[in-house]
Formats: C-alpha cells, sequence, structure tokens
C-alpha cells in the first residue's frame, strides 16, 4: 500500500482498511508520534470544510510534518482561470503528499492520474469521501466490537450524501443489513445500491425515521444539503424531513449509537447530545487519529 492513493473506498481491500483501523489505535492511544518530519502535504480545499481539513492538518502537525495549500479557492490561481490538472502538477512539485476537497465528482481521480505524489480524496462533489468513511468505520468497531453482522441505518440526505455512499460501499464487506431512511426525491443513488445487491445484503427503504430506530445498531444521521440542490425548491420541500429528538430513542437497542458525519443543522435535537446514544463528537475525534493512521501508512512510515 506504499505511495498508494484513495480516492475511493473501492480502492482498498477488506485487509487493508483493517490494517488502517488497528494502526489508528495506536495513533489514539499516542497521537503524538514524530514520523513526518522533513515531509511536506498539500492540503487543497476547493470547498468549505472543518473537520477533515483540521483533523488532516492536526494529523500532519502531530506527526512533526508542514502543511502548505489553500482553504479557499479564490485565493488560488484558480480565480485567475488555472486548471486542476495545473494545480495539481505544481504542487506536486513542492509536496510528498496531496489532500484534496473539490465539487466537482471525479476530480480527485484526475488528480491521481496527474501527479505522480500519492492523493487522498477528502471528498469530491457527491461522490465519495473515503477518509469519513474509515473513520466511520473506526467509530462503529469502536462502539461495537465488530463490523460484522450490524443492523446501520442511513437517514437524509442518502442522494447526495458521499458520506453515506462510500460507507454503504465499505459496509457491504461486513454482511450487513441496511436501512435507508429518506424522502423519496433523495433515496440511494442505483449506482450504490447496486453493491449492496451485487453482495446479496438485505436492505429496507424507508420514508418515516421512527419505523427503522429499533432495529438499528447504527443511526447514522445526515444533513440535507442545499449546496448539491440546484432546484432550490426542491431543497426547501425535503430540508426538515427527519429530526431526531430524544423520546425518539426510548425503544432503541441497548447498543445503538447515532453517527453523524457533521456539520449538524437541525436533524439531530440538541437534547440528544447528552444521551448515552450520541457519539458523534467523538467520532470527529478520531478522524484525527484514522487520517494519522492513513497518512503513515500510505508513506511507508508503518
Amino acid at each position: 500500500m506504499k505511495q498508494k492513493s484513495l480516492v475511493s473506498i473501492n480502492d482498498y481491500s477488506k485487509e487493508e482498511i483493517y490494517e488502517i483501523l488497528e494502526l489508528a489505535k495506536s495513533f489514539e492511544e499516542n497521537p503524538n508520534q514524530d514520523l513526518l518530519k522533513g515531509v511536506v502535504v498539500g492540503v487543497l480545499f476547493f470547498e468549505p470544510s472543518t473537520r477533515t481539513r483540521l483533523s488532516f492538518e492536526a494529523a500532519i502537525q502531530r506527526m512533526g510534518g508542514r502543511v502548505i495549500g489553500f482553504t479557499d479557492a479564490g485565493s488560488s490561481s484558480v480565480k485567475k482561470g488555472e486548471s486542476l490538472k495545473d494545480t495539481i502538477q505544481t504542487v506536486n512539485q513542492y509536496a510528498d503528499l496531496i489532500v484534496m476537497r473539490h465539487p466537482v465528482e471525479g476530480s480527485a481521480r484526475h488528480a491521481s492520474e496527474v501527479a505522480n505524489i500519492p492523493i487522498i480524496n477528502a471528498g469530491d462533489g457527491a461522490n465519495q469521501h473515503p477518509t469519513q468513511c474509515l473513520l466511520d468505520l473506526y467509530t462503529i468497531l469502536q462502539t461495537q466490537g465488530t463490523l460484522d453482522n450490524l443492523n446501520m441505518t442511513f437517514v437524509g440526505d442518502l442522494k447526495y450524501g458521499r458520506t453515506v455512499h462510500s460507507l454503504a460501499i465499505a459496509m457491504n464487506m461486513f454482511n450487513t443489513t441496511f436501512h435507508l431512511v429518506s424522502p423519496i426525491e433523495l433515496k440511494l443513488p442505483s449506482a450504490v445500491k447496486i453493491h449492496i445487491k451485487d453482495k446479496k445484503q438485505p436492505y429496507y427503504q424507508y420514508t418515516e425515521l421512527a419505523d427503522a430506530i429499533p432495529q438499528s445498531d447504527i443511526l447514522y444521521m445526515t444533513r440535507i444539503q442545499a449546496e448539491r440542490f440546484s432546484d432550490p425548491m426542491e431543497y426547501e420541500r425535503v430540508k426538515n424531513s427527519y429530526i431526531l429528538k430524544p423520546d425518539m430513542l426510548k425503544e432503541s437497542k441497548p447498543n445503538l449509537k447515532v453517527l453523524h458525519p457533521l456539520p449538524r443543522v437541525n436533524e439531530i435535537d440538541t437534547g440528544v447530545d447528552s444521551m448515552e446514544q450520541a457519539y458523534y463528537f467523538k467520532q470527529a475525534q478520531n478522524g484525527m487519529f484514522v487520517r494519522q493512521a492513513l497518512i503513515a501508512h500510505i508513506l511507508g512510515l508503518k
């Protein structure tokens, strides 16, 4: 896996994923490991981010590396009309690894074909978010003790939610039963659902959140993403479709954990935050450990 880009969660086997998760555990136990001395990482964010960008930067700095890049494409030569290819080829000259978020689907794959250093996809449009997927898998393993034979419930924007797409594909490796809760307009795309069908995994579709909660081991909430809608009226129709409230968890399984890739808008009532089922802020913290593990593994340092 040395010098291997991560563009899609499909790029890694089940065995490779377990290697990353095991390594993440060692970083959780000791996050300050001076492995990146002399290493420069290009962090290129063409789209806004809080957790992904900051956890990558924290991961790099806790490992002794240095960060170059930008958090706004408007502050780069993209504003002058520079192509993605030219941007990548330029940063390629300065860095040992590139972490990139971009609003266009397929941009990360294109970057990986242009660069001669590894590319980590930090989200490409509504396509995939494989590093979020890895931290989600780490969190699920941490809370359930296994990744196998779980009831996984995805809620909200299943059409445009790149975190859902990556995690649904990954969970196909682990004999998962899927519960898919969304408005009809935001159902899981056929291109993702075909992975579930190919593995003959059971899946159930709902429009009511309450119908899926009693069976769930993991309740994965997502926000309805205004920025993915070309039609503002469509967004207005579905924006408040699901709001998880404390009383809705009364009949949940004792091992249930509520996850969310964040940011949250109003889809999880703040009253849930203090409940034992809430795990989304610890999930966010896990992002740093998993990204440390991924960087170390890609660069052959662990």
